[in-house]
């Protein structure tokens, strides 16, 4: 299928063992008040990671940077090998914002529509897709496992069925990394269980990158590599077991009601030492402008 084995080619740009993500030392402020502090944080290739943090905590914040919506006060950032700013094929990337499925309530357009929507830059505004788009489409949507809802119109999807289909809508294009922000808002437990088990297998039979951005460790910790945790504006990486160790601690002293406000209760700075292991060198980083 094209769109499975689009993300584990090696791109012309950036080597397989090039990080995805690169986040260097990265400060930024809102009217002075310190939203993000000295932040570090390295994706490879293939990797299923989450950047967890409270409200408020500087998690959309950093994604905006990512995105390039938002210059750091200092520090540096890469995407893909570029600074953000100077990236030219955004196809690569493939972005599912926060909340977007409420905006399809009554929606008049069909599933089918609403994926393709995704490629008119590349096929044109006012062109009407082809046959070999159509299947692109189709094949984005087998992969979530909506391919029979394709004419149904998605303002009668269920929440978490219009949350697939926006992320076949963001894997159409076959992008080498898929950013997603609380995908799992609104939708009800069993169906963010469900989110995040096709994540996990989309990663595992793709190689693709992905990069999940949510309050939720409970709901993601048996599914990620590592969890990126900002805390008081400063960046904690927690690998699998550490965060096994977490939700542990955290059942043990429920009468703490413990919530994404809380402190995290392992403290280990292992992104450092992740760094370290792949023998990666922050001073190459390009400075943002």
């Amino acid at each position: 299928m094209e769109i499975m084995t689009a993300a584990k080619l090696a791109s012309d740009e950036v080597k397989s063992t090039d990080p995805v993500i690169e986040v260097d030392h990265v400060s930024f402020a809102y009217n002075q008040n310190l939203v993000l502090d000295d932040v570090s944080l390295t994706v490879m290739p293939g990797e299923f990671v989450s950047l967890l943090g409270a409200n408020g905590s500087g998690k959309s914040t950093l994604l905006k940077i990512l995105l390039g919506e938002l210059a750091p006060l200092s520090g540096t950032v890469k995407l893909l090998g570029r600074n953000p700013h100077h990236m030219k094929n955004w196809s690569r990337i493939g972005y599912v914002a926060q909340n977007r499925a409420a905006t399809y309530s009554g929606f008049p357009a069909t599933v089918e529509e609403v994926v393709l929507a995704h490629l008119y830059e590349s096929i044109g505004l006012l062109r009407l897709p082809g046959r070999k788009t159509r299947d692109k489409a189709y094949n984005a949507l087998e992969l979530v496992g909506m391919q029979d809802f394709v004419k149904r119109p998605i303002g009668e999807l269920s929440g978490g069925q219009q949350q697939r289909v926006l992320l076949a809508r963001a894997m159409v294009a076959s992008p080498e990394l898929v950013l997603l922000d609380e995908p799992t808002t609104g939708v009800d437990a069993a169906n963010a269980e469900a989110h995040f088990e096709l994540l996990a297998r989309l990663n595992k039979e793709t190689g693709l990158t992905i990069l999940v951005v949510t309050h939720d460790m409970a709901k993601s910790a048996e599914h990620v590599r590592r969890s990126f945790c900002l805390e008081d504006g400063t960046m904690v990486c927690l690998a699998k077991e550490q965060m096994k160790i977490e939700l542990a601690h955290r059942h043990q002293h429920p009468d703490h009601h413990h919530s994404a406000d809380d402190k995290l209760h392992t403290h280990v700075h292992s992104s450092d030492a992740h760094d370290d292991d792949h023998g990666h060198d922050h001073n190459n980083a390009i400075r943002r402008g």
